[in-house]
């Protein structure tokens, strides 16, 4: 059985990752059996220092990105059968932007938002002893603060954030338009990715300016109602 190691459900979602989300989801598509081993003592375990990975019958693989194609090769699956070389071309660059663009715009507003901050040091510490339950989300937030500024992120206002993730999510709304999924009626990889994304925003129990702004378009909640109902049991989000 394949193992995906992720940090367990938080914020009303499977796992408050994308990358793990990411993962779950493509698995689900594909309709590959596994199981979590969910925890934050997975990091210590973890061959980059990062959740998700996965113990493929011993074979270990991390990075979201290799672990689905490492899953492709020796699992198979029929998610992106039957696409054109322009398809994948989109599907790989629209992906890639998820992964590199909309991530940071996601942890801006969880870490940086201090209307939203209090949730997640709660959720991440809140069962630290003290001291530690004091002094650990500080120095982890400034890390992130760090991170973001060192990326770039850090040095936008919260409505250059906002306007540039707003920006990702009309153009999502805009290739999807009317269709069931991103490129047809069926799903594929990158329905994957967009899924555990857009989920983080929309159907998590965090409520701020971002989310508000990814719930404003319709056909984009609908596109994750319409996934979560069809892959994930009832218990696996929080239904509000």
């Amino acid at each position: 059985m394949i193992k995906l190691y992720s940090f367990g459900q938080a914020f009303g979602v499977p796992d408050p990752s994308p990358f793990v989300m990411k993962v779950d989801a493509w698995l689900r598509m594909s309709e590959i059996a596994f199981e979590h081993v969910s925890g934050i003592s997975g990091l210590r375990k973890a061959p980059k220092g990062k959740l998700p990975f996965i113990d493929d019958n011993g074979t270990v693989v991390a990075d979201s990105h290799l672990i689905i194609d490492h899953l492709r090769k020796q699992h198979g699956s029929r998610l992106d059968d039957g696409w054109s070389g322009e398809q994948r071309a989109i599907a790989t660059l629209v992906g890639k932007s998820l992964d590199e663009h909309l991530y940071w715009c996601l942890v801006y507003s969880r870490w940086v938002k201090d209307d939203t901050w209090p949730l997640i040091k709660q959720n991440f510490f809140g069962g630290l002893p003290f001291p530690l339950r004091q002094l650990v989300p500080m120095v982890a937030r400034s890390k992130v603060k760090r991170a973001l500024h060192l990326q770039g992120f850090g040095r936008h206002s919260d409505e250059e954030v906002l306007a540039m993730t707003t920006e990702m999510f009309a153009a999502l709304s805009e290739l999807l338009g009317d269709n069931h999924y991103l490129q047809g009626e069926r799903p594929s990889t990158l329905d994957a990715t967009a899924f555990a994304f857009l989920c983080e925003f929309i159907l998590s129990d965090i409520r701020n300016s971002f989310s508000a702004q990814a719930c404003s378009f319709e056909n984009l909640v609908r596109y994750c109602e319409r996934i979560r109902d069809e892959y994930y049991p009832a218990h696996a989000f929080n239904r509000v």
